[in-house]
């Protein structure tokens, strides 16, 4: 155990520590936004089945010094792939199939160092079963899911603030070269242990143990698959209401693991009355938040989130400990633990873009784990209600069901009831409402998620009039409008929306369009008229902004606009220095930076001034108040060089003097952003 135990330790720490680390490398390069987490599980999952697979085929068909020969081999294989930093040559350069990229990208930079290490936790309690039969091999596992959690927990709060992300590959290649001694270790320390017939004092293939019936095995698939679809449909829901950030990734799978810990460390840990009864309140508030999702506070959602994972994955894990099988059958179960997480996230990542038009998964797992709860105490033997008994209870718990998918099904309902179009993809769910049928008012509205990303009257008077975050008296019109009022302007703009903005260009001015969506640019060009209704000349590339600046040659633009969001937060990596180096190199001389930062949850501003201060721009804030005829208030950062035009500019006078923040604020750069300290009060 002293050498099994941290072998296996390890490599479960590495293992839930690459996650974050390589997922922050890849993260700005796809655009931002949850899938991109999501994609990235759909690999780990992927790679956790195919370890647990060659450690289940190893076992069954090899004799054990084959096993050790053959791992061997692959760890000598997995080391030729460090350090682990992916290549600039994986970033993307068009915005198809981006799910196809991520998973062949993760595959190129990782997947030989991963499946190893997935592997490791079946293999090595298959060795430890037959070495020393007399002990539970399952406690390793414990052991493994807590190296997972710790790995998570400390990547937020001590990895990503201390070290940069080159460092942290080369930490964690060094580490995996310790990983190998120790598995090499401890495979030729279990061979020693079996004696000289290979056998060892125990075979696992105890003929008097009956192999687990089909229903069981059905339940390990379900119950895993549950628990996996439920955290990764969480993770996408904070996500798409805050910002994709790795706490907010960390927690749902930290939770997740925990769950794993706790089950499987001790029998008596997991009591089926107490976390089915505590279930119900769980389902509820989760149900409740989801209806509230922009009135609630961030802290509150977070916390009824966590705590439906934790007790539904608990319920999920406490189930599959109860049916967990004689070591004889400890690489079957573990194989089919992989394959029902794989297939949870397949659900998620995969199947629910293309069944859904909506992030339904949410609602499909959390009546899962309702299901599955009553499922299992029907068919438990020592269950107190096993095969219908105490009908009353039954009674109340399947009315609880029943209200449970009443209330999904009105959530689910009541988004589309005035949706025009509704389309998914994977940067997110859009759709277009239209309101005020008939009267003079009428309006379309776009938005992603429950973010709005613009508005335009129908009537031919009106659709010409700025709305939204672009009325007339929002920084960026007024910037727009009276930037070089005597010559032709270049306008560059990060986030297309409906295009709102064109309806302030003058004929001969250009804008160039930078959106990574093509399902925005469809609804902006069909059912929106600003693009076309436009005097100037517009031109739009699509994929994601900063790689694409990076390609383009100076634009030597008098106005840049950033208004890009994922879920209720600019992407990070668009408010770094190396992001404004980009913006800057594309600015003319006197040019100006206009950034939206109107946000539910976020201050933005201190980030936004730090990075004027290093960069020498003046800055000031203009805030619109809401009004009628479609505005929404916004806040818009205006920055530039030129302070003559700035403090002389008409609008100078109403806008409200930045606090000054930014002084205390880190700089952000591609190694260092944090949302904790920007959370609004």
């Amino acid at each position: 155990m002293l050498l099994y135990a941290p072998t296996v330790f390890v490599s479960a720490f590495l293992l839930f520590q690459v996650q974050p680390l390589i997922a922050r490398y890849i993260l700005p390069w796809f655009g931002g936004g949850p899938a991109v987490w999501t994609s990235s599980i759909l690999f780990f999952q992927a790679m956790l089945l195919a370890g647990y697979a060659y450690a289940h085929l190893s076992i069954q068909r090899l004799r054990p010094r084959a096993q050790v020969g053959v791992h061997l081999v692959l760890l000598a294989a997995a080391s030729t792939q460090l350090p682990i930093t992916p290549a600039d040559a994986w970033k993307p350069t068009e915005v198809a199939h981006p799910t196809a990229q991520i998973l062949l990208l993760l595959t190129a930079s990782i997947g030989l160092p991963y499946l190893v290490l997935s592997s490791t936790a079946p293999l090595l309690q298959a060795w430890f079963a037959r070495a020393l039969p007399d002990r539970s091999p399952y406690r390793l596992y414990a052991l493994s899911n807590l190296g997972s959690l710790l790995a998570l927990v400390s990547y937020p709060f001590v990895v990503e603030p201390l070290l940069t992300r080159g460092t942290q590959t080369l930490v964690w290649s060094a580490t995996f070269g310790l990983f190998v001694v120790l598995c090499g270790a401890s495979a030729v320390w279990g061979l020693r242990a079996l004696g000289p017939n290979g056998l060892g004092a125990a075979a696992l293939r105890d003929p008097d143990e009956a192999p687990p019936a089909m229903g069981t095995r059905v339940l390990w698939l379900a119950l895993s698959a549950c628990a996996a679809a439920l955290f990764l449909a969480v993770t996408n829901q904070i996500t798409m209401d805050v910002a994709v950030v790795p706490f907010l990734w960390v927690l749902p799978l930290g939770l997740y693991l925990l769950t794993f810990v706790i089950a499987f460390e001790h029998d008596g840990w997991y009591v089926r009355s107490w976390f089915v009864a505590a279930l119900v309140p769980a389902l509820g508030g989760a149900v409740w938040f989801m209806f509230r999702a922009q009135a609630a506070p961030i802290p509150q959602q977070l916390v009824a989130y966590a705590a439906v994972v934790f007790i539904g994955c608990m319920v999920c894990h406490g189930e599959l400990s109860r049916l967990k099988p004689h070591p004889r059958y400890l690489t079957a179960f573990y194989l089919t633990v992989a394959l029902g997480g794989a297939l949870g996230g397949a659900f998620v990542a995969l199947l629910a873009p293309v069944l859904f038009n909506d992030h339904l998964e949410l609602h499909v797992a959390l009546l899962g784990v309702a299901t599955l709860a009553l499922v299992t105490m029907f068919i438990d033997e020592e269950s107190t209600l096993y095969l219908g008994r105490r009908p009353a209870a039954w009674l109340l718990l399947a009315g609880s069901v029943g209200g449970l998918a009443l209330a999904l099904s009105l959530h689910a309902r009541r988004a589309g009831e005035l949706a025009v179009v509704r389309s998914r993809s994977f940067y997110g769910v859009l759709t277009v409402y239209q309101e005020a049928e008939g009267r003079a008012e009428e309006h379309l509205s776009l938005w992603h998620g429950r973010i709005p990303h613009g508005v335009q009257f129908t009537s031919p008077e009106g659709r010409r009039v700025g709305t939204g975050y672009y009325a007339p008296n929002s920084g960026a019109a007024q910037a727009f409008r009276l930037l070089a009022p005597d010559r032709d302007r270049r306008i560059g703009m990060v986030g297309m929306g409906v295009g709102t903005l064109a309806t302030y260009a003058r004929p001969g001015d250009y804008i160039r369009l930078y959106e990574i969506n093509p399902e925005v640019r469809i609804l902006a060009d069909t059912l929106f008229t600003y693009l076309r209704d436009s005097p100037a000349e517009i031109e739009v590339v699509m994929g994601d902004a900063r790689l694409s600046m990076e390609r383009d040659p100076p634009q030597d633009f008098d106005l840049l606009l950033l208004d890009a969001f994922s879920g209720d937060a600019i992407p990070l990596h668009l408010l770094t220095k190396e992001a404004f180096e980009a913006y800057d190199r594309h600015l003319a001389p006197g040019g100006v930076i206009a950034l939206l930062i109107s946000t539910w949850h976020l201050d933005f501003e201190p980030v936004v001034l730090r990075l004027a201060d290093h960069f020498g721009l003046h800055a000031i804030k203009i805030r619109s108040p809401a009004g009628p005829m479609q505005n929404w208030g916004s806040e818009w950062m205006i920055m530039t060089r030129d302070r003559e035009w700035l403090e002389a500019a008409p609008f100078a006078h109403v806008a409200a003097p930045p606090a000054r923040t930014g002084e205390s604020q880190r700089l952000w750069t591609d190694d260092y952003t944090s949302l904790f300290q920007l959370l609004r009060r």
